[in-house]
């Protein structure tokens, strides 16, 4: 399959390409604000489908607009209908296409000309409305306020936000992406409107909270709510824009003759994980919780955890190592320990369901 992307080096057309790389079967022709139409002409004639991302967002003058998103389509529509394929024509439109702006009556103009080809039949169709787009590669004060708050609280600058309530609809990259490669393999007829989804009903204000407590995370330990949704697509977009000599941050080492321990990650949600290494013959524990449980994982060395409930005599132990490595919960009600019984450090990859509160600490002393 024979595939054309205009406007390859823009933000969707990067991310495009990088996943068209990966398909097995899909030749990839890239179209740049350089390429000259001789070049572009074969590629276009040949092509399965031409993702047509090439447009001027914000120019000096507003006739760039017209030349660089409603001429610079009609164009490629021109050239691909002098081929021997009828090929499948994505076109990135913008929700702005509804509205009486310079911009979006380029973009307009544009689908129109989709339009006019569609219902002749020299090509199929494929008309994407999208609101704002986020996501890795943007460029920041020029694709997506979302970059340029993304790049501000990265970079330690003050972010503007002018008007908090102000209504920001957005989707992510990725999923632009994805909604675009189904046309490689479900080739409709004619003319059709599609749509991005999940679409995030957000604000201006909102989208400046959740990124401004990013960097939070590297001195509380505590981690936002990243999971799913809206922000987990903006964590991973604020992350692409840290600078390069950012990327790492120190951990708090508590250090005693026991061997050393730090605490990695924290959250409401999920609780802590904790790292500790301890010498040999040396146990750590003899206490119990009433509510608090943990998970032990030995990731190099030799153990035996040891438990009894608190109220019995009954001494069970666990022999672990890091060869074989071996999750032991740890219940309520059980004091528990554990002992390095090897020759070498032992390092021991420790969850809590809740993150330790010096006030309430649920940690009772107890000899197994």
């Amino acid at each position: 399959m024979k595939v054309v992307v205009t406007g390859a080096g823009g933000f969707i057309g990067r991310n495009l390409c990088a996943a068209l790389d990966r398909i097995d079967g899909v030749e990839v022709n890239r179209v740049f604000s350089t390429t000259q139409r001789t070049e572009y002409s074969p590629w276009i004639k040949e092509a399965d489908v031409i993702y047509h991302l090439a447009g001027v967002n914000r120019p000096k003058d507003p006739i760039e607009f017209v030349t660089g998103n409603t001429n610079f389509t009609g164009e490629i529509l021109e050239v691909a209908a002098e081929g021997d394929v009828v090929p499948t024509v994505v076109i990135s439109s913008s929700t702005q296409a509804l509205k009486d702006n310079d911009y979006g009556k380029s973009k307009r103009a544009a689908e129109e000309l989709i339009e006019e080809y569609a219902s002749s039949g020299k090509i199929h169709g494929a008309i994407y409305r999208l609101p704002g787009v986020f996501g890795k590669w943007s460029r920041p004060n020029y694709n997506s306020v979302v970059s340029t708050f993304c790049h501000n609280v990265a970079n330690e600058l003050p972010l503007e936000v002018r008007d908090p309530s102000f209504a920001l609809p957005l989707v992510y990259v990725d999923d632009v992406v994805q909604a675009f490669l189904s046309h490689l393999n479900s080739r409709f007829k004619g003319l059709g409107t599609f749509e991005v989804t999940p679409v995030f009903h957000t604000t201006l204000g909102e989208i400046a909270d959740i990124i401004s407590s990013f960097p939070g995370l590297r001195e509380t330990l505590r981690a936002p709510k990243v999971g799913k949704g809206l922000e987990k697509r903006l964590y991973s977009t604020y992350l692409s824009y840290l600078p390069t000599d950012k990327f790492s941050y120190p951990m708090e080492l508590k250090k005693d003759n026991r061997g050393d321990l730090f605490e990695w990650i924290k959250s409401e949600d999920f609780g802590q994980i904790f790292v500790s290494t301890t010498k040999p013959g040396i146990t750590r524990g003899n206490h119990y919780h009433h509510t608090k449980t943990e998970k032990f994982l030995v990731i190099r060395g030799e153990a035996e955890i040891g438990f009894r409930q608190i109220d019995s005599d009954q001494v069970i132990t666990y022999k672990v190592n890091g060869l074989e490595p071996t999750v032991v919960d740890i219940p309520t009600g059980y004091t528990h320990n554990i002992t390095n019984t090897g020759q070498t450090e032992l390092i021991t990859l420790f969850w809590a369901n809740e993150i330790f509160d010096t006030e309430r600490p649920d940690t009772y002393f107890l000899e197994v």
